[in-house]
């Protein structure tokens, strides 16, 4: 269990997530599949294992793992656009009269219901980090949207969920940009090789740099000229890489070998006891990486009243 993202939500009250309060709550969204003429279902399921037996909230060392599934019936329009055209032109034709607007939207609900239990089915899966005594909770989603179906599932489900998204006293782009100019990062923070530049004027210009030498003369034109950094690639201490863009949203997060392989080693060959140990050492470098990014970026921004 290693995530892949992080968008990262601070709690501005406490709330009861022991791992019994959290297990009833979470049995109240259950996932369930759709029914014939239902678009989406969306609710919890077991982050580890199968059956009715296996819990709903994964404990491990005062973190909690919790996963959200979304099941959807996959309706291309193009299909629904062709059956609708066929049936108006058949009207038309037939009784030699126009299809206006408010029939033809009706027609289109009818056409939908009645495709719809022969639509594919896809599922999702979402999963989420809660860690009670730091306050936070970490999504593992790459889009706020995404992140914001556990969030509001989760709200429904324990009554109340008061956080909101991690922000920093200082813009992530202005220093994110002044680590390219400079061709450094702060302590424990290395550039890595790729960026994404953008023209701070409306319709401006944008750059993306891959597998680039970013202390070239290239990129120092490019800052040289106003363009901000928007997204930067970066490494913390020898445990992790990921792309940082400025909403703070961490992508293509990497955990290395070395932690990945002390995982198995504590846990042997248990999958199992892999899963727990990965979570766990997953969340412990978390917990010590997060506040190092945010202080980096010139601190966490606390609103007043929280």
């Amino acid at each position: 269990m290693w995530f892949r993202n992080l968008l990262v939500y601070r709690l501005t009250q406490p709330v009861d997530f022991s791992a019994e309060a959290l297990e009833t709550a979470l049995g109240s969204k259950p996932a369930r599949p759709c029914a014939s003429q239902e678009l989406t279902t969306y609710g919890f399921v077991a982050p580890l294992g199968k059956g009715a037996d296996a819990p709903l909230a994964h404990a491990s060392q005062g973190f909690l793992l919790i996963a959200a599934r979304k099941e959807e019936r996959i309706l291309p329009g193009s299909v629904v656009r062709d059956a609708l055209k066929e049936k108006v032109d058949e009207i038309e034709a037939e009784q030699m009269r126009k299809v206006y607007k408010k029939e033809r939207d009706q027609l289109k609900d009818d056409i939908v219901q009645t495709l719809l239990p022969r639509a594919f089915l896809r599922r999702s899966s979402t999963f989420a980090a809660i860690a009670p005594e730091q306050g936070l909770i970490l999504v593992d989603a790459s889009s706020p949207k995404r992140a914001e179906d556990l969030l509001s599932t989760l709200r429904e489900a324990i009554g109340s969920l008061p956080l909101r998204p991690v922000s920093v006293k200082i813009a992530p782009s202005a220093t994110l940009t002044e680590w390219l100019k400079t061709r450094q990062a702060v302590a424990d923070f290395h550039v890595l090789d790729e960026c994404e530049l953008r023209d701070t004027h409306e319709d401006g210009g944008l750059v993306r740099c891959k597998r680039q030498d970013l202390a070239g003369e290239e990129i120092q034109l490019h800052l040289n000229s106003g363009k901000q950094v928007t997204q930067l690639s970066l490494a913390w201490q020898d445990k992790l890489s990921f792309v940082l863009d400025d909403k703070l949203a961490v992508k293509r997060l990497r955990f290395e070998d070395l932690l990945q392989e002390q995982a198995d080693q504590d846990a042997g060959d248990d999958a199992h006891a892999q899963f727990d140990a990965s979570f766990t050492l997953m969340m412990l470098t978390l917990i010590d990486f997060i506040p190092a990014l945010f202080d980096a970026l010139g601190g966490e921004e606390i609103p007043q009243g929280v």
